[in-house]
């Protein structure tokens, strides 16, 4: 038998078949986005894949405020990915590798862009791991003037991250917008002495032969990064096994006993929110106090509060987002009075129902501000009145519009229907409409997109 010799022109023709495919496959696997087109935050966030899980393995040093930490990001490309994008603001970052192989990387301000080894096929589960130490830098945000956001300092040696909105990028790298929730291991290494308070259950603490212990907390339903907490200092733990839910309440040692004792109530709040609502979204609730710090915060399964005595309404407030922000979440900022308006439309029903005081009549003297419409906000007014006191309005006025039970039934099925998951304004009004039986598209147009407030239901 003849020996067979390629002729050139099958071996030219092979060539210009791989330049091509090489070409069409690079062109397949483009760069995840910066961002996922929030409104408000159009930087906030990144395309191209879903996480499922962060494992955020962290050592503290309180002297320095310093942290060292490797955060494994389990997650499935959407997309095919030749790089993709984290949110990442300030610190050192050593390392990272995607599947166990050395990624490379590069920073562009608080977006932090990885490229792997091998490109990532749409559907492909992947883990990428990033060390990274340093002193974190608290972050600005427009949308909260009032605060610093993400891990720093506060009072008497105390420390620890609140995120909302932006902040948890400067303490774990992660897709830093709700819309992408996900489960969290938190493993936080502190000197011995210290606590470190954390969202979900504590699961385990380890003594360590260098004088320190790891804490272990797992969050196991999703959860959106800007209700990720930690608190590290000399804690003393209160648990309440009273009522339906066990609460463990993390208050600062020697704290006024007054303060302690002003949250005695939770369990009765959490009661008649269950009978209102549904059942508690999580395994257990708790609070901590944060000497310093100027507000109270809805971190998932463990509220923030200042070292102050708390009036009820607003763990009333913080309780609520529970169900209505943290279990159902925006999935996009501009629908934030979907968490303000509900936690707040609650305190008005409870000093009704409960303090036997005018609720709903507070509510509406605030309303004589003529406040602007909460479903069309832009970042300065994130927080401010209007998603909290009109989007309540809006909640009581829709309660005028269909009746008591209806509209109660409205939220149990709109909390059911969207139980840990994102929704829209327009995800609500079709719940509204289904359970009422009812058009209510001009009403919720009128009390949420025009300038002038309805005088009524």
């Amino acid at each position: 038998m003849r020996d067979f010799q390629a002729s050139p022109k099958p071996l030219r023709i092979l060539a210009a078949l791989i330049v091509l495919l090489t070409v069409f496959i690079a062109s397949a696997q483009q760069p995840g986005a910066d961002g996922v087109g929030d409104r408000l935050y159009p930087q906030l966030g990144n395309g191209g894949y879903d996480v499922e899980h962060y494992d955020i393995s962290l050592r503290f040093t309180p002297e320095e405020n310093h942290i060292s930490a490797r955060t494994v990001i389990e997650a499935t490309a959407t997309e095919d990915l030749r790089s993709f994008n984290l949110d990442l603001y300030g610190l050192t970052v050593e390392r990272v590798n995607v599947n166990g192989a050395i990624a490379s990387f590069e920073r562009d301000d608080s977006e932090f862009i990885i490229t792997p080894a091998t490109s990532l096929a749409a559907g492909a589960s992947f883990a990428v791991a990033v060390d990274y130490a340093g002193v974190p830098s608290p972050i600005a945000d427009p949308g909260v003037s009032f605060v610093k956001l993400g891990w720093q300092a506060w009072e008497d040696a105390y420390f620890g991250a609140v995120s909302e909105p932006s902040g948890a990028m400067n303490w774990f790298p992660s897709n830093n917008h709700p819309s992408d929730k996900a489960s969290y291991t938190m493993r936080i290494t502190v000197p011995d002495g210290l606590t470190a308070a954390a969202n979900g259950v504590l699961t385990e603490v380890t003594a360590n032969q260098d004088a320190t212990r790891t804490i272990i907390w797992e969050m196991s339903d999703p959860m959106a990064s800007y209700l990720t907490i930690v608190a590290v200092g000399d804690f003393v733990e209160f648990r309440d096994d009273s009522g339906p839910v066990p609460i463990r309440n993390y208050f600062p040692a020697g704290l006024d006993a007054d303060i302690v004792s002003g949250f005695d109530v939770t369990q009765e709040i959490m009661s008649w929110l269950i009978d209102l609502i549904g059942p508690y979204p999580f395994s257990e609730y708790g609070v901590v106090v944060l000497p310093g710090f100027p507000a109270a915060l809805e971190t998932q399964t463990l509220s923030a509060f200042g070292a102050e005595e708390p009036d009820p309404i607003v763990i009333v407030h913080e309780l609520v987002h529970q169900w209505f922000g943290n279990s159902v979440s925006p999935a996009r900022w501009q629908d934030i009075w979907l968490n303000e308006g509900f936690a707040t439309f609650f305190m008005a029903l409870y000093l009704e129902e409960i303090e036997d005081h005018q609720g709903m009549e507070l509510l509406l003297s605030v309303a004589q501000a003529d406040l602007p419409p909460p479903g069309d906000i832009e970042v300065s007014e994130l927080f401010g009145p209007s998603v909290y006191f009109r989007g309540a309005l809006t909640l009581n006025a829709l309660r005028a519009r269909v009746g008591d039970d209806t509209f109660f039934n409205i939220l149990r099925e709109y909390y059911q229907r969207h139980a840990h998951s994102v929704v829209t304004t327009e995800d609500l009004i079709a719940v509204a409409e289904d359970v009422s039986g009812r058009d209510l598209g001009e009403f919720f147009d009128a009390w949420l997109y025009r300038e002038e407030m309805p005088d009524g239901p």
